[in-house]
């Protein structure tokens, strides 16, 4: 009987498609190329719903056996946390999961869908992850802050969770932005006081600007304001 891991890199292999590889991977420098296979996410996608539909004890071969080698082993095993049901028994593997993640990909495209239940449990998890050493996984705790926490769960306190975190990885530091340009979306009386007061890290002070500039969900006459608060030196923004 072929092993589950073995009959699912099997399977991506079909997938294979060398031209969308080659552009994705300039996407994700920080992965080698022959660690792509080059699978576009909709067929990925649905190749885990295909595997969601067996017993999870099945898959126990594929989701245990860390490290994966392939980038899109890593995006499937995102894709089928997504669909477990139970909290617990989510959570438990996404924490086994979550130190091998490392790039911004895989981090952001995995979002379990039982977390919008289970929101209090959450936001103990997202605490924790937060003051991870491993960036990926601070990066994973402000992007599911970011989506859990910006509309009727919102505390002004979850703010200043992300607005303390001092780093000099380049994609915790782009999350850092990404989270505030969406607060100013959301939350705005809460959120513009960390750019007038400039209370964020410079770089992710002026990136948080221009994220927020080039937003739809930003008016004008606040996309006008924040360009008054732009830090005038040279900071890579």
């Amino acid at each position: 009987m072929q092993r589950i891991s073995e009959e699912i890199r099997s399977h991506l292999m079909t997938l294979e498609d060398t031209k969308y590889r080659d552009f994705n991977s300039r996407l994700i420098p920080n992965v080698a190329l022959d660690r792509q296979i080059g699978i576009r996410m909709p067929l990925l996608r649905k190749y885990a719903k295909e595997l969601s539909r067996r017993p999870l004890e099945e898959l126990d071969g594929f989701l245990g056996e860390l490290p994966h080698f392939y980038h899109e082993e890593n995006n499937l095993h995102g894709f089928l946390l997504e669909g477990i049901r139970d909290y617990g028994e989510c959570m438990e593997r996404l924490k086994a999961f979550l130190p091998y993640i490392d790039n911004w990909a895989t981090c952001d495209t995995t979002a379990p869908k039982v977390f919008a239940k289970h929101r209090p449990k959450l936001l103990q998890e997202i605490r924790g992850w937060l003051d991870s050493d491993h960036p990926y996984t601070v990066r994973y705790g402000i992007g599911i802050l970011m989506r859990h926490f910006l509309d009727e769960d919102f505390s002004e306190e979850y703010l200043s969770l992300v607005g303390r975190i001092r780093s000099g990885e380049y994609y915790v530091n782009m999350m850092i932005a990404w989270y505030f340009a969406t607060a100013l979306a959301k939350q705005w009386e809460a959120a513009v006081p960390y750019l007038k007061e400039m209370r964020l890290d410079p770089w992710c002070h002026n990136k948080t600007i221009q994220k927020a500039v080039e937003s739809y969900r930003i008016t004008s006459g606040q996309k006008e304001y924040l360009r008054t608060l732009r830090r005038k030196q040279d900071l890579g923004a």
